[in-house]
């Protein structure tokens, strides 16, 4: 599957609930809603997600900036902040954990949706390897991937989606699905996020 996951950490029940139906819309899989940062631990074990939309101000107990502090040492996944405030005393502890986005409520969809696009691309320009050429990717790997693998493995690294994949490549989902699957296989994960953790390992050496 190729669907980027999400996890959702916002006290508001409401906006939770909206927040889940946007990016159902927009093809997104929510792999849980966190109210509180015990639930949002709970919930980066269970499932690790590919980027989390991390409210600042959780109420009770450990705020937003801890949790993204605790993401950023444990498991090192981009996110993207999600505030009522925008005081530069937030914005200040804010910065040090690096988000990769910023967004001040109230928000729309398509707010939500560049944030989350802006945000995974750059992430991955953080982290992109050198030479994506498939004679780099094959020597680096052990593995044996198609140029046309090579170009999707790009493409997943970037943050796209199965749809935008269909739309750039000239191909059916069904076809698509059929490439990520043999990408993840030659790679010996099952996710996005574990197919990036691999990469930045591996070809770093």
């Amino acid at each position: 599957m190729n669907r980027i996951k999400i996890l959702v950490v916002e006290d508001d029940v409401f906006i939770a609930q909206d927040i889940s139906e946007h990016l159902t819309s927009l093809d997104y899989w929510v792999t849980g809603v966190a109210y509180q940062a015990v639930e949002a631990y709970e919930e980066l074990e269970k499932e690790l997600p590919d980027l989390v939309l991390l409210d600042i101000n959780l109420g009770k107990g450990e705020d937003g900036i801890s949790i993204a502090q605790h993401i950023q040492k444990e498991y090192q996944i981009p996110f993207i902040f999600l505030t009522s405030y925008s005081s530069s005393s937030v914005l200040d502890r804010a910065k040090p954990t690096h988000p990769m986005g910023y967004i001040v409520k109230p928000f729309n969809e398509q707010d939500l949706f560049s944030s989350i696009e802006i945000g995974l691309y750059n992430y991955a320009q953080r982290w992109q390897p050198a030479n994506w050429n498939p004679q780099t990717i094959n020597r680096k790997l052990f593995t044996e991937f198609t140029p046309k693998e090579v170009e999707v493995l790009q493409d997943i690294f970037e943050g796209k989606t199965n749809r935008q994949l269909s739309q750039k490549h000239h191909i059916s989902l069904n076809t698509v699905k059929t490439h990520v699957k043999r990408i993840y296989e030659k790679l010996e994960v099952h996710a996005r996020s574990e197919a990036m953790a691999k990469l930045r390992k591996e070809l770093a050496r």
